[in-house]
């Protein structure tokens, strides 16, 4: 069959920065703190005011923020205490992005006038993280200076830190006292056998315990640190990595595990395996996991506990929005020299703007919301954005496409793919079209701003339906459906 001509959507009828709504699913805790609810219905989307103004302007807590708020990661914690099998830190990989990377380390001192300056430079910049490139709390003293310095000149930014978990118990009301109001814990066992396979040696109280000995030092201390943030009512999302045939199908257990004892978000991540990054995974010929198996894993998940799908693994150097990696512009040769100018009332206005942007999206998508219809079959599209929650990018510019899922009633995210930009200096190559089309094979469309006319044909030819557009996401993805797929289905 000839695959249908492109489809041209309306055009955009509020500001370009727009929004997607967040997961409407929520843990079911033992006791209050955590993720600050009992039940998943206790308020509108399942959470409660309270709660939704702590995440709101947080791009990892926040489907929806994602989309306008930016991060950044500053490096001042080069030690570890553990040993992972998919880690290898390196220096000076700036090319590289995958999580423990950066290109330098920084002083607390150095990383608090970074934090200014690109607090000043990128207004909506509102989380500050340190995730390493070690472990946080295997230098407290680095990153709690770290923390202060920031929370005396920015009251503004959220902070943030990411840690194995190890040290945890010791500092949770040090980082209660610092407002730090956000911890991310990576947990990828609750069973030490499991966990064996994953991690070599554990270093604890200056003695290092190798082999099960070790890991189950780790897996008592993660579970005593997460239960520890419940009780101090500190959010916590949990990062696991799926390493197929090793954790794969243990991790709805860890998810059982994290939920009973308050975890806010569960962040299931696909392995990273190179030979290049110099891993034991890598180097070894442990593959990661396919989208699909990812989405799987995820799909078991997410029962009665929202499941983090729009995470790109950071650099623990990164700045920008997620997806996008800005920390090259903001090197220590080049920000040491610029003058530190943030302003809280410059920021308040970008975030007041950002914010009347979200409220019109919203508005927008409940004008678009279909009839609920049961057995509608469900189709995968995917999408270039440069953000603000809308369709807006050229086919040849994209570095990922979002992957949403859609049937006769929802447009629902699942997860991003990476891909090689097509438009090299204005052409583009066979071979990186190739892999682009693979990449995305099992969607039934490509929804993008333009898309030229040699790849338009080469989707088409593949049975990919190609819509150009400049709208929101969701609706433009709803169109599609109405058009393209509900009139092939049974009635």
């Amino acid at each position: 069959m000839t695959p249908p001509p492109p489809t041209t959507a309306s055009a955009p009828t509020s500001t370009p920065e727009l929004d997607i709504t967040l997961t409407k699913t929520q843990t079911k805790v033992k006791k209050s703190g955590g993720c600050g609810c009992t039940t998943k219905n206790d308020a509108p989307n399942g959470i409660s005011e309270a709660l939704k103004a702590r995440i709101e302007k947080h791009p990892c807590y926040s489907e929806e923020a994602h989309h306008h708020y930016a991060r950044m990661h500053v490096a001042v914690a080069p030690a570890c205490n553990i040993q992972c099998n998919y880690c290898n830190r390196k220096y000076d990989c700036a090319n590289e992005s995958r999580p423990g990377v950066v290109s330098e380390l920084l002083t607390p001192e150095e990383a608090a006038h970074k934090v200014l300056v690109v607090a000043g430079k990128i207004p909506q910049m509102t989380v500050l993280g340190i995730a390493g490139p070690g472990d946080p709390l295997a230098n407290p003293e680095k990153t709690f200076r770290t923390f202060e310095l920031i929370a005396d000149k920015a009251p503004d930014i959220k902070l943030c830190l990411s840690t194995n978990g190890l040290m945890l118990p010791d500092h949770v009301d040090r980082i209660k006292q610092l407002n730090v109001d956000h911890v991310t814990i990576t947990i990828n066992m609750v069973d030490p056998s499991v966990g064996e396979k994953i991690y070599p040696w554990v270093h604890y109280r200056r003695k290092r315990y190798r082999g099960i000995g070790g890991v189950k030092i780790l897996h008592e201390r993660q579970m005593e640190g997460l239960q520890a943030l419940q009780e101090a009512d500190i959010l916590c999302k949990v990062n696991s990595v799926l390493i197929p045939g090793v954790n794969d199908e243990h991790l709805p257990a860890v998810n059982q595990a994290i939920r009973d004892r308050g975890a806010f978000l569960h962040n299931i991540m696909p392995l990273i395996s190179a030979p290049e990054h110099g891993t034991y995974f890598g180097l070894n010929g442990q593959r990661g996991p396919n989208p699909k198996e990812l989405k799987a894993v995820q799909d078991k998940c997410s029962g009665n506990m929202k499941m983090m799908r729009h995470c790109r693994q950071c650099r623990a150097d990164a700045v920008g929005l997620l997806g996008e990696d800005r920390s090259q512009e903001f090197t220590k040769e080049k920000f040491m020299d610029m003058s530190a100018d943030y302003n809280l009332e410059k920021r308040q206005a970008v975030h007041l703007g950002i914010e009347q942007t979200r409220a019109a999206v919203a508005e927008k998508k409940q004008t678009s919301t279909s009839t609920p219809m049961t057995n509608s079959p469900k189709v995968l599209v995917a999408i270039a954005t440069k953000g603000g929650g809308l369709v807006n990018q050229h086919f040849g510019h994209a570095k990922e496409f979002m992957i949403y899922e859609v049937d006769a009633t929802t447009a629902q995210f699942i997860g991003h793919r990476k891909v090689a930009d097509y438009c090299q200096g204005g052409y583009g190559e066979a071979a990186t079209l190739e892999g682009i089309i693979n990449t995305i094979a099992d969607c039934k469309a490509v929804l993008a701003a333009k898309v030229g006319p040699c790849p338009q044909k080469e989707l088409q030819k593949a049975g990919l339906v190609v819509v150009e557009a400049y709208d929101v996401i969701e609706s433009v993805a709803r169109q599609f459906y109405d058009e393209h797929i509900l009139p092939q289905s049974p009635t």
